[in-house]
């Protein structure tokens, strides 16, 4: 099996806009720290924790990633931009072939909502596979975002926790 810690890392780390300075931490961090935000609403720079290290294991960062693939499949097509990206995070992984054997058999049969779902224990991890989504999806299709929509609903974010997250992307 591959690792696909570091080819999540790198996935996130590709975005664009204002959060990608956050990604100099390391994409699985920038994932629960907006998830972790997102569920705890503003804090004050008094009643910030101090920041604790990503707590995502190899089956939740695989989680994420095959969800993340399957919204990126949700308009039927991978289209050239997506699929630079997804090179591009291959590469800057270091799992170049057996990460991009592993990607390219994800690409061929996505996993369904239910799969993604029937794996998520907690709304902590909810939040953090939601967050991992959307971070590494432009959402600029109406399929695309329906599937994020869906995938908010299926997992049960909270509807605050997802306007929070997505208004850290639009900051």
């Amino acid at each position: 099996m591959v690792d696909v810690k570091p080819l999540v890392d790198a996935l996130v780390r590709t975005r664009r806009g204002p959060l990608a300075a956050g990604a100099a931490l390391g994409g699985l961090a920038l994932v629960a720290g907006l998830a972790a935000r997102a569920l705890r609403g503003p804090i004050t720079p008094e009643s910030a924790p101090a920041p604790a290290a990503p707590v995502v294991n190899e089956d939740e960062a695989r989680l994420m990633l095959r969800a993340m693939v399957a919204a990126t499949l949700a308009d039927g097509m991978i289209d050239k931009d997506e699929r630079q990206r997804l090179d591009a995070a291959v590469q800057a992984s270091g799992l170049a072939k057996d990460g991009a054997a592993w990607l390219e058999a994800e690409i061929g049969d996505p996993v369904d909502l239910d799969t993604i779902t029937d794996a998520v224990n907690t709304p902590e991890q909810a939040t953090r596979i939601y967050s991992a989504v959307r971070l590494s999806v432009l959402a600029d299709t109406l399929q695309e975002r329906e599937f994020l929509k869906r995938l908010a609903e299926a997992l049960d974010v909270p509807g605050e926790a997802v306007a929070r997250i997505e208004g850290e992307l639009a900051a």
